[in-house]
Protein backbone atom coordinates (compact mmCIF):
# COMPACT_ATOMS: atom_id res chain seq x y z
CA UNK A 1 0.00 0.00 0.00
CA UNK A 2 1.42 3.54 -0.68
CA UNK A 3 0.44 6.66 0.38
CA UNK A 4 0.30 8.18 -3.55
CA UNK A 5 -2.12 11.22 -4.66
CA UNK A 6 -5.24 9.00 -5.75
CA UNK A 7 -4.06 10.58 -9.68
CA UNK A 8 -0.72 9.52 -9.42
CA UNK A 9 -1.46 5.94 -8.82
CA UNK A 10 -2.30 5.29 -12.01
CA UNK A 11 -0.05 6.49 -14.71
CA UNK A 12 -1.72 4.98 -17.51
CA UNK A 13 -4.87 7.45 -17.06
CA UNK A 14 -7.18 4.47 -15.81
CA UNK A 15 -8.98 4.50 -12.80
CA UNK A 16 -8.63 2.29 -9.56
CA UNK A 17 -11.48 0.25 -8.51
CA UNK A 18 -11.86 2.65 -5.46
CA UNK A 19 -11.56 5.76 -7.22
CA UNK A 20 -14.50 4.43 -9.85
CA UNK A 21 -16.66 3.10 -6.31
CA UNK A 22 -15.57 6.38 -4.79
CA UNK A 23 -16.57 9.02 -8.22
CA UNK A 24 -20.31 6.77 -8.42
CA UNK A 25 -20.65 7.35 -4.43
CA UNK A 26 -20.11 10.90 -5.23
CA UNK A 27 -22.97 10.73 -8.10
CA UNK A 28 -24.89 9.39 -5.90
CA UNK A 29 -24.39 11.66 -2.72
CA UNK A 30 -25.66 14.23 -5.02
CA UNK A 31 -28.39 13.22 -6.08
CA UNK A 32 -32.01 13.93 -4.08
CA UNK A 33 -32.50 10.22 -3.42
CA UNK A 34 -29.53 9.94 -1.37
CA UNK A 35 -31.12 13.67 0.29
CA UNK A 36 -34.13 11.28 0.96
CA UNK A 37 -32.19 8.36 2.62
CA UNK A 38 -30.49 10.88 4.76
CA UNK A 39 -33.69 12.72 6.09
CA UNK A 40 -35.44 9.27 6.84
CA UNK A 41 -32.02 8.27 8.58
CA UNK A 42 -32.16 11.63 10.59
CA UNK A 43 -35.93 10.82 11.04
CA UNK A 44 -35.21 7.24 12.30
CA UNK A 45 -33.22 8.98 15.21
CA UNK A 46 -35.75 11.12 16.37
CA UNK A 47 -38.28 8.44 16.52
CA UNK A 48 -36.31 6.15 18.10
CA UNK A 49 -35.55 8.83 21.16
CA UNK A 50 -39.26 10.04 20.56
CA UNK A 51 -40.24 6.21 20.69
CA UNK A 52 -38.34 6.38 23.84
CA UNK A 53 -37.39 2.55 22.49
CA UNK A 54 -34.24 0.86 24.52
CA UNK A 55 -30.47 1.87 24.39
CA UNK A 56 -29.91 -1.21 21.94
CA UNK A 57 -32.31 0.65 19.25
CA UNK A 58 -30.38 4.30 19.65
CA UNK A 59 -26.82 2.55 19.61
CA UNK A 60 -28.08 1.36 16.36
CA UNK A 61 -29.21 4.02 14.49
CA UNK A 62 -26.41 5.98 16.06
CA UNK A 63 -24.00 3.27 14.54
CA UNK A 64 -25.52 3.23 11.36
CA UNK A 65 -25.10 7.20 10.83
CA UNK A 66 -21.81 7.05 12.15
CA UNK A 67 -20.89 4.56 8.88
CA UNK A 68 -22.62 6.10 6.56
CA UNK A 69 -20.66 9.61 7.55
CA UNK A 70 -17.30 7.90 7.98
CA UNK A 71 -17.83 6.17 4.15
CA UNK A 72 -19.09 9.28 2.58
CA UNK A 73 -15.92 11.07 3.99
CA UNK A 74 -13.46 8.63 2.46
CA UNK A 75 -14.86 8.68 -0.80
CA UNK A 76 -15.72 12.37 -1.33
CA UNK A 77 -12.16 13.17 0.04
CA UNK A 78 -10.62 10.77 -2.73
CA UNK A 79 -12.84 12.67 -5.43
CA UNK A 80 -11.81 15.94 -4.11
CA UNK A 81 -7.99 15.37 -4.41
CA UNK A 82 -8.87 13.66 -8.27
CA UNK A 83 -10.33 17.03 -9.23
CA UNK A 84 -8.14 19.30 -7.46
CA UNK A 85 -4.49 17.46 -9.13
CA UNK A 86 -6.87 17.76 -12.34
CA UNK A 87 -7.10 21.47 -11.94
CA UNK A 88 -3.32 21.91 -10.83
CA UNK A 89 -2.01 19.99 -13.91
CA UNK A 90 -4.17 22.10 -16.14
CA UNK A 91 -3.25 25.73 -14.72
CA UNK A 92 0.32 24.14 -15.24
CA UNK A 93 -0.30 23.07 -18.75
CA UNK A 94 -1.77 27.05 -19.34
CA UNK A 95 1.58 28.80 -17.91
CA UNK A 96 3.47 26.76 -19.93
CA UNK A 97 1.39 27.21 -22.92
CA UNK A 98 1.43 31.32 -22.18
CA UNK A 99 5.20 30.84 -22.15
CA UNK A 100 5.96 29.64 -24.88
CA UNK A 101 3.30 31.65 -26.67
CA UNK A 102 4.90 34.17 -25.11
CA UNK A 103 7.99 33.35 -26.78
CA UNK A 104 6.85 33.19 -29.94
CA UNK A 105 6.99 29.14 -30.54
CA UNK A 106 4.64 26.32 -30.19
CA UNK A 107 5.74 22.96 -28.16
CA UNK A 108 5.52 21.03 -26.54
CA UNK A 109 3.76 22.78 -23.53
CA UNK A 110 0.39 23.75 -26.70
CA UNK A 111 0.10 19.95 -26.49
CA UNK A 112 0.17 19.08 -22.77
CA UNK A 113 -2.74 21.76 -23.00
CA UNK A 114 -4.84 19.47 -25.24
CA UNK A 115 -4.36 16.91 -23.54
CA UNK A 116 -5.11 18.59 -19.71
CA UNK A 117 -8.57 19.59 -21.29
CA UNK A 118 -10.88 17.35 -19.86
CA UNK A 119 -8.86 15.34 -17.27
CA UNK A 120 -11.15 15.25 -14.10
CA UNK A 121 -13.59 12.73 -16.33
CA UNK A 122 -10.23 10.49 -16.91
CA UNK A 123 -8.78 10.47 -13.46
Amino acid sequence: MTFQHPARKHGNGRRGQFEEFAELASNFTSSPLFAVLCLCLVGAVVAVHVAGLPIGWQLLVGDAMGAVTLLLLAMLKNSERRAEHAVQRKLDAIVRAMLEQHEGKRGQAYDDLKAAIGMEERL
